[in-house]
């Protein structure tokens, strides 16, 4: 009796061992399933964040190309004459009497500070320090560099 109670249970166990093991198959393929899909949808998720930078980028490029074209074309429009003597003669002294303001104006502030450490019982080197910094070093080093290095680029230039 034992035997035949043994026999019909491991009977149904390897009977349903196959079913089993393919429910836990299916379990896994489920699995593998949902993890690829995660997967794609990480790599969908950084292929769009990649077009967003593209198309960012693309956006910038033809913004800067555009105000270039802009700045270009209002300095073509500066350089055009309008016909009447006297407006493009005022037009064309503006930079250059603006520039000797300046630096007219820049030397007196720079001699009124000489002038006042004198007064003030300093001494001439002393004097001349107070007034000539470094940030009129480079004030100057700027000026000289636009007007005589600008024009050996100019002449390189074909």
């Amino acid at each position: 009796m034992i035997e035949t109670l043994l026999g019909g249970l491991l009977g149904g166990a390897f009977r349903l061992a196959p079913e089993i093991l393919k429910w836990l198959d299916r379990k896994g393929e489920r699995n593998h399933e949902l993890a690829m899909q995660d997967k794609a949808l990480e790599f969908e998720k950084l292929r769009g964040a990649q077009r967003m930078e593209e198309i960012s980028a693309s956006a910038t490029a033809a913004w800067n190309t555009g105000a270039l074209d802009a700045l270009k074309e209002s300095i073509i429009g500066q350089s055009r004459h309008s016909g009447a003597k006297w407006a493009d003669a005022l037009s064309t002294s503006v930079r250059p009497i603006l520039t000797y303001w300046f630096m007219a104006l820049y030397c007196l502030a720079k001699i009124a500070i000489f002038a006042c450490a004198m007064q003030g019982c300093m001494e001439w080197a002393a004097a001349a320090t107070l007034a000539w910094q470094e940030a009129d070093q480079a004030l100057w080093a700027g000026v000289l560099n636009f007007w005589f290095l600008g024009r050996v680029f100019d002449r390189v230039r074909p």
